[in-house]
């Protein structure tokens, strides 16, 4: 089969690779029909994940039909059209009974990786790194699925392919984020990057009662997709002073929730930029924080902070005095997919939301390099890449 293979930073290539077959009783395997390229997968295409291997398969955002199953699945049938969560999770330990999908205990075979660096493992996902399990991502023509009675979602007839990839990762993860931020009616909630996650994470809290949805960026057409589809207020970073905009736009208290959907890629200006760059490019930080910095101390005092943005090691120079000396409530951590995708996919069916409007690019699989490359480097308007094995 064909599919993307990452080969070191800024180098992914579209490859012959066995297909994948079932090694589990409880293994699927899915022809892919449809799958996306994440902003999470630029952080491994720009080479700041550890443990990558050269050939490693990339993508955790696919969807498709059921071609094969394992003895033991017995609530899917061949034939079924299905989205995967990107978490990987067995249904049955601890944190998976607490509704922690993306914590599960069983599901990284690599955990011990992730312990030196985390203290504890994480689940395991598709296509990202040996550190969570090494498995073999959905930038491909067929993937395979383990705990597939648990991870496999069944979708129902009349709804489009793009109306139904991103339950995959992007909308529950937005959709988590602004949950996050314990939302009641009326508040104020600013929102740091308006790439995929930030939009969802915009449409999300204003489905959760936010009066005001604040979106920070610097790209004009994320600007524009923020303030135009998902109707937010939004102040581009390299013109206005976020932190006392905010302060001016509500009453000098500040907002109600602050939101880093930026991660460890953060692009800073002036002296702490530089000061991160530096760091990183040595190895002395492993993350840029910027977006981080300014959401803690943002934030009004009593607040909540919730950061979706992926972060994978070390950072520097976080206000610490800010964040407990304000009383503010952090919330974060991978999404627990499992848990939203019922009533996300409710949302879609009701018409309250069709996530197809994120989608700027669609390339068959073959131009995945130049879908890397476009995405990552902001060129052509690029905001999200669906790509057609």
């Amino acid at each position: 089969m064909k599919a993307v293979c990452w080969h070191g930073a800024k180098d992914v290539r579209v490859e012959t690779v066995p297909d994948p077959k079932i090694i589990n009783p409880r293994d699927a395997i899915v022809k892919i029909t449809s799958t996306a390229i994440c902003g999470s997968d630029l952080h491994l295409y720009n080479g700041y994940n550890p443990s990558m291997k050269k050939g490693d398969i990339l993508g955790h955002e696919f969807m498709g039909e059921v071609v094969e199953l394992g003895s033991s699945v017995k609530n899917i049938s061949i034939g079924d059209r299905v989205v995967v969560p990107f978490t990987i999770s067995c249904g049955s330990c601890f944190f998976c009974n607490k509704d922690l999908w993306s914590l599960c205990d069983n599901s990284n075979p690599n955990a011990w990786m992730a312990e030196k660096l985390l203290g504890h493992s994480p689940s395991g996902l598709f296509g990202y790194s040996q550190l969570t399990g090494g498995y073999a991502g959905g930038q491909a023509e067929y993937a395979r699925v383990p705990f597939a009675d648990v991870g496999l979602f069944k979708i129902p007839d009349g709804l489009s392919d793009e109306q139904v990839l991103f339950l995959t990762d992007i909308f529950p993860t937005g959709y988590m984020a602004a949950e996050n931020c314990d939302i009641e009616p009326g508040d104020t909630v600013a929102i740091w990057g308006c790439g995929p996650v930030g939009q969802f994470a915009i449409k999300s809290a204003y489905m959760l009662g936010a009066e005001r949805v604040i979106a920070i960026d610097r790209v004009p057409e994320r600007l524009k997709m923020a303030s135009e589809q998902a109707k937010a207020e939004v102040l581009n970073y390299e013109k206005v002073d976020v932190g006392e905009a905010l302060k001016e736009m509500t009453g000098g208290q500040g907002p109600d929730s602050c939101m880093d959907a930026v991660g460890m890629e953060a692009h800073g200006m002036g002296p702490d930029g530089f000061y991160d760059t530096v760091k990183q490019a040595v190895r002395l930080e492993t993350d840029r924080p910027t977006a981080l910095r300014q959401v803690i101390l943002a934030c009004r005092k009593g607040g909540h902070v919730s950061i979706p943005g992926v972060y994978t090691g070390f950072v520097d120079k976080i206000p610490m005095g800010a964040l407990m000396n304000k009383g503010l409530t952090v919330k974060t951590g991978q999404t627990h997919v499992h848990k939203y995708l019922r009533p996300l996919l409710e949302h879609v069916q009701n018409g309250d939301i069709d996530p197809s409007f994120i989608i700027t690019h669609r390339l068959p699989l073959e131009q995945a390099p130049h879908g890397y490359e476009v995405f990552n480097n902001k060129q052509d308007e690029c905001i999200k890449v669906v790509l057609k094995p």
